[in-house]
């Protein structure tokens, strides 16, 4: 059992911001007691873990010894049940205090289908807590926290909440760039967001000097620009002083007037993880530093020569910490594992209110509208009914009402509140979304070209699509991204991509991606409506094309995911296809007529889910094929439709499954080349009937 350093045994660093026992009696016996309690609690969770994966019983951890002073005063400030916690993988003690009990560790540990964290699918150490605590379970990536809390603290701001959404990580993360804009965004609009950045001067290896730019490697010092950011830096070690700065941090953004950062300088006093050995590249004698500044032998300390408590009331602190630990692990690891069966469950919502919703339940019968302005007039019907959905992206606001004009007069009719510009970050769009999501707000954003979603897809694949997945249904983020797709308006390589194949292998996202007004209008209203998160790729080119026209719906058309359509029956062949090649397929298909050739052609409308049975009802009626699709034909959608009939179909084929797609380049800004790169109407027509004539 550990003992209680001495005076004598010990020489704690001394710090700039020290804070004194004398100037905190506030703080009674009783929260002290409660202090060491965690800070100790916390220590031997790390020490029992690492023994539990030296006996072969777990697999990984990641301590935070070193971390327990700034992390209790933290604890003793924020509320879990009202302010926001993100915490990061050291935050071992703060998310003890916030609700996390030591047999939930373990649960995580041992991979229990308890575990209220994840159900023991994500490593342990991605802290979460259940409801009413407001602890969304964590990920690996580092720095994909910081706009999540952002986004919570707009929500709240958005609402009139009073709280905090507290963030924290390493100093090593804040060379991602996520973390500058999601302080960016926060000191902008004077957003009551917490960064705490625990500085135990490593990201595994790498040295804070290799790191960061700020005078003399601190990470306060590199965020000096910020006009609304309260800063502070704080000897980490030191519990008081870390009280004194949190409390003064939470008094400041309380008042309104910004965010607060707050550099703790720790130590770290275990190996990065349990897969590192921090011997081959830390020198013995900067361990030994370490060493001497525990923040739990310097508290310990502190408290003994101050009179507040004597040695046996520690140590009586300490064994019934000890005998709760060895409860909780015994407990913990006597509880079932998880059933392999539900392996695959939570990727999407299970309660039924997708399935429930009135599909089609009236004809398009309106004026002919054009695409864009069908998915205004959807985005405005929704807003009406539901005030929980924001819109907001790169200048959608009036007067630009976006680039497109899809959003336009949304602003001026809801307000700035709810339909809003974002700064020119996609990832600042995404994250910031999938944070309101997480307060049970619908957000609805605009990437305004699908070229330019690429820095958000750290958020939309590792976070927004996994968060229901990894908090095992506790946590969903039911984002809707709408974002504009495709080539032929001579767009060149930065405004013409598609990208419905990237975003199809991605567990969690519904992809949808309408071809007429009518489909739109009805899968954006029930993109809206649904609790899963949906990627609604619009193509530009079909914004304001007369062909995609169609008599608007009303207000109550709703357009199931995963049902495709029959736009044209035919028996000879089948052709597959979605987005602008629906036009192109048809036009084909009517020619072909002419020459005896009948044509069916199935528009998918949704590329996850996708509606195979349509396809394959379809193919073994006509026993040929053909998936036409505008991205590069090399790992491109059409790949799936094709090797799902191959298998499914095979013993109804009259020949072979093809494919017809864009050349596996990049699309080039001139006419000439760009009608060379992407499939053209003479080509739909030479593809189909090549096939009927096999």
């Amino acid at each position: 059992m550990a003992k209680t350093a001495t005076l004598e045994e010990k020489s704690p660093k001394k710090s700039a911001r020290s804070g004194s026992i004398n100037s905190l009696t506030s703080l009674d016996k009783e929260t002290l007691s409660t202090v060491y309690r965690y800070m100790y609690l916390a220590r031997q969770i790390d020490n029992k873990a690492m023994n539990l994966l030296r006996q072969g019983k777990t697999f990984f951890h990641i301590a935070g010894a070193g971390h327990e002073a700034i992390q209790s005063a933290l604890g003793l400030l924020l509320d879990s049940h009202k302010d926001w916690i993100f915490p990061y993988y050291r935050d071992l003690t703060l998310t003890l205090m916030s609700g996390m009990t030591p047999k939930d560790f373990f649960l995580a540990c041992f991979g229990k289908a308890d575990d209220p964290a994840c159900g023991g699918r994500q490593m342990p150490c991605h802290f979460g807590v259940k409801r009413p605590n407001l602890v969304p379970t964590q990920s690996s990536p580092t720095g994909t926290q910081f706009l999540q809390a952002v986004g919570t603290a707009l929500a709240s701001e958005r609402q009139g909440i009073n709280n905090i959404s507290y963030v924290s990580s390493g100093e090593g993360t804040t060379s991602q760039g996520e973390f500058h804009e999601a302080v960016n965004w926060a000191s902008r609009e004077k957003l009551p967001v917490l960064f705490c950045i625990q500085n135990n001067k490593y990201a595994i290896s790498v040295h804070v000097s290799s790191q960061s730019g700020g005078a003399g490697n601190s990470i306060s010092e590199m965020m000096t620009g910020f006009a609304n950011l309260k800063r502070f830096k704080v000897d980490g070690t030191n519990f008081f002083a870390s009280y004194e700065a949190v409390k003064e941090a939470v008094d400041y953004i309380k008042s309104g007037s910004g965010p607060a950062l707050i550099e703790a300088d720790t130590v770290r006093l275990h190996s990065h993880s349990s897969s590192d050995d921090h011997k081959k590249y830390r020198s013995e004698d900067e361990l030994k530093e370490d060493q001497r500044n525990d923040p739990i032998f310097r508290f310990g300390h502190d408290v003994l020569v101050a009179g507040i408590f004597d040695e046996a009331e520690l140590e009586a602190i300490r064994n019934e910490v000890d005998a709760t630990i060895n409860n909780a692990v015994d407990e913990a690891a006597a509880e079932k594992n998880p059933d392999p069966s539900t392996a695959e469950r939570h990727v999407f919502d299970e309660s039924g209110l997708r399935e429930s919703l009135p599909y089609e339940a009236s004809q398009p019968n309106g004026q002919n509208i054009v695409m864009v302005d069908a998915i205004n007039h959807a985005m405005s019907e929704e807003m009406a009914v539901n005030d929980k959905i924001y819109v907001f992206g790169e200048d959608i606001a009036d007067k630009k009402g976006g680039v497109f004009t899809a959003t336009r007069g949304l602003s001026t009719k809801y307000g700035n509140k709810r339909v809003f510009n974002s700064p020119l970050a996609e990832a600042s769009i995404s994250g910031v979304a999938t944070g309101m999501a997480l307060t049970g707000l619908k957000p609805v954003v605009e990437i305004q070209f699908g070229d330019y979603i690429w820095p958000a897809f750290m958020q939309l694949k590792n976070e927004t699509a996994t968060f229901r997945y990894r908090s095992n249904n506790e946590w969903p983020t039911p984002v809707v991204t709408r974002v504009a797709v495709g080539g032929y308006i001579h767009g060149g390589v930065y405004h013409s991509q598609n990208i419905e194949s990237i975003f199809a292998h991605v567990p969690g996202l519904f992809v949808a991606y309408p071809s007429n007004a009518a489909d739109a209008k009805g899968l954006l209203k029930t993109a809206m409506r649904i609790n899963d998160p949906v990627i609604f790729c619009e193509h530009k080119g079909l914004y304001r094309q007369s062909f995609a026209m169609a008599p608007e719906p009303d207000e109550n058309y709703l357009v199931p995911f995963g049902k495709a359509k029959t736009v044209r029956s035919g028996h000879d062949i089948t052709v597959v296809t979605w987005g602008a090649l629906v036009w192109e397929s048809v036009f084909a298909a009517k020619r072909l007529e002419e020459e005896g050739i009948s044509v069916e052609v199935i528009d998918i409308r949704t590329i996850i889910p996708l509606d195979s049975q349509s396809i394959f009802d379809s193919v073994r009626k006509t026993g040929k094929v053909i998936v036409i699709h505008e991205d590069t034909l090399t790992a491109g959608f059409g790949a799936e439709i094709v090797a799902r009939v191959s298998s499914d179909c095979f013993e109804h084929l009259d020949g072979p499954v093809k494919r017809y797609a864009a050349k596996d380049t990049h699309i080039p800004y001139s006419p000439v080349l760009e009608d060379a790169i992407l499939p053209s109407r003479e080509g739909v027509y030479q593809a189909i009937k090549e096939l009927a004539k096999y």
